[in-house]
């Protein structure tokens, strides 16, 4: 293969449809015009490809490099853009060349040490023995030398490498600025809600759409596995959907910026995780100066007189999720952080799951005042005295809706459907 303009030809070629190649890259079948700026950089190329190649370019920086393995409509130029792979091609063509270097030096100077010794030994001002140790010991000396330089590419490589991923890193972090939206009102939409993880085969939920109006309290009820949670979930912007949205105030909720989102809407999900930290910073979200915005929380999810029985009140430390609370104590702190601040939408999955019949009674109370307060609220349960507060009731099976409408006339068509002993909730909803 003939080449000029310092072009550097790749190894290891795929065989493809044997063709000639001349006055540049724009020749090649499926490349059109897109070699012409390459060209005029790099000027006229003459070469020959032999039978079954393909010569397909990559602009790395000022150099040009042949690249092989794409034919036909693929081979378009490979534009490599970046310091990093710049950086790369040097460093293996700095320790190639340093690599020889060192080699010949080497070679080079245990040649003069070997002859330096047989001519001392010669002359007799050393012996045979001491001149191939010294010889010896000049090679050991320079191996390393040789070493480093040969894993020079690998050193750059790790810095590469280290660059990328702190850049990365740095760029995922950037959050862009986005608008902020007035306090919503508490109306919520749900659009033709869709939602599949990423290796499963169908969706969690299918076609799901609701819509409630400020202060309106809704129940979702269905089987284990009904996708209840992820419902859930998708409704305070932890998962987003595959395919729909979820309009708070009729602005997708995707849109939100988080911490403004965060304040808005209180989520209390089955698993609930306590920070280490006091029972008032929990109820507070860590919002400083709230102490009074606390006390009220605490009162309205019915925990203000536990908290005072605890042996530092609200200044006690809650310990690693909660660990040295009670179930119940964490599922009404947990509302308290829920209502803190009287959210415009509330979120609550399975909140009476470690609840006596006080904490009904508390947490029927909660749900009614902040529907007096301008809240909307959605619960899952399936305990009828929670229900019963309730202005309208959704029915999920298989993650589609079956039922929505008014609490009565839901709950009487499904009376027949629902068993008397309702099936305990599992985790996932």
């Amino acid at each position: 293969m003939r080449r000029r303009a310092g072009l550097p030809v790749g190894r290891g070629l795929r065989r493809v449809e044997g063709r000639r190649v001349r006055g540049g890259f724009g020749c090649i079948e499926g490349c059109g015009e897109a070699f012409d700026p390459v060209l005029e950089a790099v000027g006229e190329v003459d070469a020959v490809v032999g039978p079954g190649f393909v010569v397909v370019p990559v602009v790395l920086g000022a150099q040009v490099a042949v690249l092989v393995g794409v034919a036909g409509a693929q081979a378009a130029p490979l534009r490599l853009e970046g310091a990093h792979l710049v950086e790369q091609v040097e460093a293996g063509t700095r320790a190639s060349w340093m690599g020889s270097l060192i080699r010949f030096l080497r070679l080079s100077m245990q040649s003069l040490a070997l002859g330096l010794g047989a001519l001392l030994a010669i002359n007799h001002l050393a012996s045979t023995g001491a001149m191939f140790a010294g010889t010896f010991l000049l090679g050991r000396a320079l191996q390393p030398i040789e070493q480093i330089v040969g894993s020079w590419r690998n050193i750059v490589n790790a810095r590469v490498s280290y660059l990328r991923v702190r850049d990365g890193l740095s760029e995922q972090g950037r959050v862009p600025e986005l608008m902020k939206l007035p306090r919503p009102k508490g109306q919520l939409t749900v659009d033709s809600l869709h939602f599949a993880v990423q290796s499963a085969t169908r969706f969690a939920l299918r076609s799901v759409a609701f819509a409630l109006a400020p202060g309106e309290a809704l129940g979702i009820v269905g089987p284990s596995g009904a996708g209840k949670s992820t419902l859930t979930r998708l409704i305070v912007g932890v998962l987003k959907p595959t395919a729909g949205a979820v309009r708070l105030d009729d602005a997708d909720i995707q849109h939100w910026p988080p911490m403004l989102l965060g304040q808005h809407i209180g989520y209390l999900p089955q698993d609930i995780e306590l920070f280490s930290d006091t029972v008032a910073a929990n109820i507070s979200r860590f919002t400083p100066d709230a102490e009074a915005d606390v006390v009220k929380a605490a009162q309205m999810a019915g925990v203000h007189e536990m908290i005072l029985r605890l042996p530092q009140g609200y200044n006690t430390q809650v310990g690693e999720g909660g660990a040295v609370l009670l179930g119940g104590y964490r599922q009404r702190i947990g509302l308290a952080r829920a209502v803190f601040r009287i959210p415009s939408l509330v979120v609550l999955d399975e909140p009476s799951s470690n609840l006596d019949a006080d904490g009904d009674t508390a947490l029927a109370t909660c749900m009614a005042s902040l529907r007096a307060l301008g809240s909307t609220v959605v619960i899952v349960s399936h305990r009828p005295a929670t229900l019963g507060a309730v202005d309208k009731i959704l029915f999920l099976r298989d993650g589609a809706v079956e039922a929505f409408g008014p609490r009565e006339q839901i709950a009487a068509r499904l009376s027949g459907k629902r068993p008397t002993a309702p099936e305990p909730e599992m985790a996932n909803g």
